[in-house]
């Protein structure tokens, strides 16, 4: 018998969104707090997944399956592995974290505000457990909407070319990977006779040559790395957190920015594993000049929430790395630390709003000394940086150091070289940011009588801040379920390799099938 929860998942925040628009508009505060309300019953029907999650599986579990338009094949099926369920809970937990802190910052049209986050939510959790690449679609494009009318509507000065960026270049991308599951549909009926748009369907898929099946790779790829955003094509980012409200840039960064790199492992890998593994090192390199870029041009930033963004360039190029070396260790790393990301990044966007809403100025030149009128913001804040450098005993240490020693272990140790670098300068970077803002000479009188921050925004960083410990302290508690899930996706590339054309592809997955190089022990290679 098939159970229902992740259709009462996907679609409970968009039925509360419909309601919403039965509440008059005099009646904003109230719209809010049902908001709040709806995703804190979305976040409470998830946490049970949890335990419920078998630990010695790396196959999908709480599966659907429904003919949704039987003469296309479309069918609607959802389904959730331990990759997808940590990033599940990551978005029922930051979705009422920011509407929590919207609660007395937003009062523009704030029913359409707390519409628009709804719809985000039921987007963000249907793209995470479709197993139909049709279906996939229909959520990844619901995504944008929503997200191009919170910056759009509720963003700063410049929110309209924000939105449009971000609107031109995720579009972009989009069509490109429809053009591809299309072709992919197209082929599967040629050889079957029928149509399917099913992932377990279409990876059972050969291709004519290893061009077609490179182009294809290519399309799917370039749809996710601008999602990430993988540097060069970076450059929407910064404007659109820059602009967009804080409770988007609490979303945009601590959940969407991932799913990019959730699609390239859940589809553009087993899809096409000739193409992937061909361009690894590629994709490695892309990743080192986004580490190492995405941190010098943060230093060099005078915006605080410029610089949190240009460190996610920075943070995920790690992530990239630790995807394109692709032993087990590196992988996993890079499954972690996207929740560790998602998490510290989260944090600090909402403490910047947080400050941001007080002095209404995000420069740094125009804070300083504020750690005595602000001491719990302050520890909050020390906090999230120390989990953003990955300091231990928090989150960020664990997924970094597997990053780094799963990518040492790989073929190419030189970029766990360039990647510690990129570690280092996220230290000095945000170091930095702390003690400008916190404990430099006061630069503005009014800087002594700052509020403290109140206890609906506090709350929802507390509640980020007691993830970031668990991680730190209990990280078995989350490796357990994201490992069966990574093995099962290595074991899938290597097994679907089928038309390589270079020694490359073999001889990494020789090693990263846990042969570990000469000095390395076997079970930390794996």
């Amino acid at each position: 018998m098939q159970t229902r929860i992740l259709t009462v998942l996907v679609f409970l925040p968009s039925a509360a969104a419909a309601l919403l628009l039965l509440f008059p508009r005099s009646r904003s505060r109230e719209a809010k707090i049902f908001a709040i309300g709806a995703s804190l019953v979305e976040l409470a029907l998830a946490l049970p997944l949890w335990s419920r999650l078998d630990l010695h599986s790396g196959t999908f579990q709480f599966t659907e399956t429904t003919s949704w338009v039987p003469a296309l094949g479309i069918t609607y099926s959802l389904g959730m592995d331990g990759i997808s369920l940590l990033l599940v809970l990551l978005t029922v937990l930051l979705t009422p974290v920011s509407l929590l802190f919207s609660l007395n910052h937003v009062e523009k049209s704030a029913r359409a505000f707390s519409i628009a986050f709804l719809v985000l939510e039921t987007g963000m959790v249907g793209t995470l457990v479709a197993l139909d690449l049709a279906l996939f679609y229909v959520f990844w494009e619901v995504m944008l909407v929503p997200m191009y009318f919170i910056i759009g509507v509720w963003g700063g000065g410049r929110r309209i070319y924000a939105a449009m960026k971000f609107f031109l270049f995720t579009m972009a991308g989009s069509l490109l990977m429809f053009l591809a599951i299309l072709y992919l549909a197209i082929r599967y009926r040629a050889v079957t006779g029928r149509w399917s748009f099913l992932l377990s369907d279409l990876v059972t898929l050969s291709f004519p040559t290893m061009a077609v099946q490179t182009l294809l790779f290519a399309a799917f790829a370039l749809a996710f790395a601008i999602k990430v955003p993988v540097f060069p094509l970076h450059t929407w980012l910064p404007d659109a957190h820059t602009e967009a409200p804080t409770a988007g840039s609490i979303l945009l960064a601590g959940v969407l920015l991932k799913l990019g790199i959730y699609g390239y492992l859940r589809f553009a890998l087993p899809l096409f594993p000739d193409a992937a593994m061909r361009y690894a090192p590629w994709l490695g390199i892309l990743g080192i000049i986004g580490v190492v870029y995405g941190a010098f041009v943060a230093y060099a930033q005078r915006d605080m929430k410029r610089l949190v963004a240009y460190s996610s360039v920075s943070h995920l190029g790690l992530i990239v790395i630790g995807i394109g070396a692709f032993t087990s260790a590196a992988v996993t790393g890079s499954v972690l630390q996207m929740i560790n990301h998602g998490l510290s990044t989260g944090a600090l966007f909402l403490l910047v709003g947080v400050l941001y809403e007080r002095t209404h100025t995000r420069e740094i030149a125009d804070y300083g000394g504020i750690a005595g009128a602000v001491p719990v913001t302050t520890a909050l804040f020390l906090v999230a940086t120390f989990s953003s450098i990955g300091l231990p005993g928090l989150n960020g240490f664990v997924g970094e150091f597997l990053i780094l020693l799963g990518t040492w272990t790989s073929v190419h140790r030189w970029w766990a070289v360039a990647a510690a670098t990129g570690v280092i300068l996220s230290a000095i970077y945000m170091l930095s940011l702390v003690q400008r803002v916190f404990w430099n000479p006061v630069t503005r009188e009014e800087n002594r009588r700052l509020p403290e921050i109140r206890p609906t925004e506090a709350i929802g960083a507390l509640a980020l801040v007691v993830v970031m410990v668990w991680i730190g302290v209990r990280p078995n508690d989350f490796l357990d379920r994201v490992r069966p899930s990574v093995e099962q996706l290595r074991r899938s590339v290597a097994t679907r390799k089928v038309a390589t054309t270079s020694s490359w592809p073999s001889r990494a997955l020789r090693v990263r099938s846990g042969q570990a190089p000469r000095g390395i022990p076997q079970e930390i290679a794996r």
